[in-house]
């Protein structure tokens, strides 16, 4: 006979053991934080280059949403207004763009949540990630390799061009090979 556990009620269910993302676990601690001081999660912050799109994400970021004073319970639901922190040449396009912004922060809440966007400019950082490619730096094995390997090259010029092409090239493979443990 098996057991029927469609009246388990939530609150006796356990959470999932095992690892859990890191955000997560911040994200339960900076929300109640981020929604007393914003009026919003830390989710929406995010979700910003997805809901703010490749053309916006960099020079703008959500700082707060201003929810209108509710009187008593029995008012109705007013939007609020989403402030957005935007840097000088992103303000005209962020301007253009508004509505369609708007229809995405909503769609993101899942509800019309918001009604109006405030722009206040001033600089935003944002951390761009590192397109360098890791160097090592070279073995003596490794530069007597790419001198013998140039050494019957007559121009000095072309000589000297494969040399920094074959550091380049041999440091970035024993870079990869570092960080791929060979």
């Amino acid at each position: 006979m098996s057991e029927d556990r469609s009246d388990d009620k939530p609150q006796d269910r356990k959470p999932p053991r095992g690892p859990r993302p890191l955000s997560d676990l911040v994200s339960d601690l900076v929300d109640p934080i981020v929604a007393r001081k914003a009026g919003m999660t830390s989710g929406l912050l995010s979700s910003w280059p997805e809901i703010a799109g490749l053309r916006l994400q960099e020079g703008s970021r959500p700082e707060k949403l201003i929810w209108p004073p509710r009187r008593s319970e029995n008012d109705p639901f007013d939007q609020a207004t989403l402030v957005v922190a935007c840097e000088g040449a992103f303000v005209l396009r962020l301007q253009h763009e508004s509505r369609e912004l708007i229809g995405r922060v909503n769609a993101y809440f899942g509800y019309p949540a918001v009604a109006r966007l405030k722009i206040v400019q001033r600089p935003v950082q944002t951390v761009r990630p590192t397109r360098k490619v890791p160097v090592k730096p070279l073995t003596p094995r490794d530069r007597r390799a790419i001198s013998e390997a140039t050494s019957r090259i007559e121009s000095p010029r072309l000589r000297a061009a494969l040399e920094r092409f074959g550091e380049a090239v041999l440091g970035r493979n024993a870079a990869e090979r570092e960080r791929n443990g060979g």
